[in-house]
């Protein structure tokens, strides 16, 4: 896929209307059009890399940036003492439909456990 292609990438730079919550240098974080919870969340990292298995040694940062955001979140948003749940699907059998990385931020209420 090319980067010209990418939802997402579409979503970060403005030709796609999102609702977004928090918009940084490296990140941005919009509402997911199919919440799957009261408050569903997708983190977009503005670098375009396809999946977690596709992350180099140079994106430890960039990664580690995005899970610090779940914090800043949680606080936002009321669910630091409740807790939240932090989904990452990667490659087809894991679930990811958009060939870019991203967290799914998902709370607001109990969230049921994987099979």
């Amino acid at each position: 896929m090319k980067i010209n292609d990418c939802i997402f990438c579409k979503i970060i730079n403005n030709e796609i209307p999102s609702e977004a919550v928090l918009n940084t240098d490296d990140f941005m974080v919009v509402k997911d059009i199919a919440p799957k919870a009261p408050i569903h969340l997708l983190i977009l990292p503005k670098k375009h890399i396809l999946s977690l298995a596709e992350i180099e040694e140079g994106d430890q940062l960039l990664t580690g940036k995005m899970l610090y955001i779940t914090k800043k979140l949680a606080s936002k948003f009321g669910l630091t003492e409740r807790g939240f749940k932090i989904v990452i699907n990667t490659g087809p059998d894991g679930g990811q439909l958009v060939p870019h990385l991203h967290f799914h931020f998902l709370g607001g209420k109990k969230m049921a456990e994987l099979a």
